[in-house]
């Protein structure tokens, strides 16, 4: 079944792409065999723009065999034939960027500037970089480390990639598990989340395009239960890759241990935002607002827990709130929209739900509510700012996934780093400070794989992500994901050529 839905031209540009379905396998789409459809709906309005057949077993099975088919070809290509290939890739892109933004709005309903001027680019650049990354496989100097033999270590592409994204980021985050793995000589097999598949089948179109071999690069959309798990488990899959919640992620280890798969996961978060006494309150205050509401809060690493120091807190609490209420929400086509819905109804209500509960313990400053009048019919959430809340309160220790920042009050350095430690989770965080030896200690004291100092969310592709504790191992971008996606073999080399070596009287015979 294809059914195009209401979605206009102008909002969805690209839905002829999807006219043979939303699988792609072996460089062509096609249509899930599982019997099921699902709908792809725009959160600004609850209109389905897209209706499609689910993967089921036998797709990712197809889609295994065309990724270990290719996978000989591929991985002996020449770092520079996979580098040519990627950077025709990221040019195609650049070509497609306001179809891919289009796409990208309507079916995560964030604001086209947003996709513009991020997400989008965003991709084109990790594609660019991996272009060049993929000259690089480096392992360490040939030397005589033993004296006797020549040691050097080799990168290998390890093989067939089952990976598994969510729906916050559906084009960034398959350009995360794709472009490292196939830069390394490997082929994939993505599963993006069944609520927001658009974009990532444009990617795998666009790259077949670019001229990248037909089953170096597949996508099956279907549910974690079925197709997701299927593709953990597949004796064919060398490895996993997963982005989600810390909850699902335990059951894809689960899985992935029962074919003992290389395994990566980057997990939920509930990141930290510490204002000391001395930084700039204003800087911090627009700090606050633009890191917890990016992506209408949908972000991982979103501020979600501020910390102030006393003499600073009520000041930001008045400030932020006031902030807060100046963001405008609306269409994400409009031109004036800074925060559109959240992804669904049911991530709205959800969202919704730790609000109202935490009115019992917790003072709600602004927001707090679902707007109504020309807005209520998408999934559109206020700002919210909640103050005195308990630190082992669940609107302080959960993750909320929505545009929610609690503020809490500290009294010392001591207290503040404590408090920022004080969740299983550890992705990002951010410190606030205009001393270098405040900032330093922060830097070395907080667990969390990114700290930033005097700003929130800014992501390079040269910088690795990446988690502590329940937020996961691994990292994607940069030069390090290619420690996720190779395997490092050391080669060893005699040099003597004497038959009975001197260390062989440790087994038999004497010197």
């Amino acid at each position: 079944m294809h059914n195009p839905g209401t979605a206009t031209p102008e909002r969805f540009p690209a839905q002829d792409r999807f006219a043979e379905g939303a699988q792609f396998i072996a460089g062509r789409p096609a249509k899930g065999t599982s019997g099921r459809s699902h709908a792809v709906v725009d959160p600004a309005t609850g209109a389905e723009v897209y209706t499609y057949e689910l993967a089921g077993a036998d797709d990712v099975d197809a889609a295994v065999a065309a990724a270990r088919e290719a996978f000989p070809g591929w991985s002996s290509a020449t770092p520079g034939e996979r580098s040519d290939a990627l950077h025709r890739f990221a040019a195609v892109l650049a070509d497609r960027a306001e179809e891919f933004a289009r796409a990208e709005s309507l079916q995560c309903g964030k604001p086209l500037k947003l996709t513009r001027e991020f997400d989008v680019p965003g991709t084109v650049d990790n594609t660019a970089f991996f272009a060049g990354a993929a000259r690089h496989l480096q392992g360490q100097a040939a030397a005589e480390y033993s004296g006797d033999h020549t040691s050097y270590v080799r990168r290998e592409p390890i093989g067939v990639v089952g990976s598994i994204a969510p729906w916050n980021y559906p084009l960034q985050m398959a350009a995360w598990k794709i472009l490292p793995a196939i830069a390394a000589g490997n082929t994939i097999v993505l599963k993006p989340a069944e609520l927001t598949p658009l974009t990532s089948l444009l990617f795998a179109q666009a790259a077949t395009d670019a001229g990248i071999p037909d089953g170096v690069i597949n996508v099956v959309t279907g549910t974690g239960k079925e197709a997701g798990e299927h593709l953990i488990g597949h004796p064919d899959v060398a490895m996993t890759s997963f982005t989600g919640s810390t909850a699902v992620g335990k059951r894809v280890a689960e899985i992935a241990t029962g074919t003992v798969k290389r395994l990566h996961l980057e997990l939920g978060g509930k990141a930290p935002f510490v204002v000391f006494d001395d930084a700039d309150l204003e800087a911090a205050v627009h700090g606050a607002v633009a890191g917890s509401l990016i992506n209408t809060g949908q972000d991982c690493t979103a501020a979600t827990r501020a910390y102030v120091q006393r003499p600073l807190y009520e000041a930001f609490v008045a400030r932020t709130a006031a902030l807060m209420e100046t963001v405008r929400l609306g269409d994400p086509f409009a031109p004036g929209t800074d925060l559109g819905p959240l992804v669904s109804h049911a991530q709205r209500d959800r969202v919704a739900a730790f609000v109202d509960r935490a009115r019992a313990y917790a003072r709600v400053v602004t927001g707090g509510e679902a707007p109504k009048g020309d807005l209520e019919n998408g999934a559109y959430y206020r700002p919210t700012l909640i103050a005195d809340a308990a630190q082992d309160s669940e609107i302080v220790q959960s993750e909320i996934f929505g545009p929610v920042l609690v503020v809490l009050p500290f009294d010392t350095d001591d207290e503040g780093l404590r408090l920022a430690n004080d969740t299983p989770y550890g992705l990002a965080a951010s410190a606030w400070t205009g001393n270098v030896y405040r900032a330093n200690r922060a830097t070395r004291e907080i667990k969390a794989g990114c700290v930033w100092i005097n700003d929130h969310i800014p992501i390079i592709s040269e910088m690795p992500h990446g988690g502590y504790k329940a937020s996961g191992f691994g990292k994607d971008m940069s030069a390090y994901s290619f420690e996720e996606y190779t395997q490092v073999k050391h080669v060893m080399f005699d040099n003597t050529a004497v038959a009975a070596k001197d260390w062989h009287r440790t087994v038999f015979g004497d010197r």
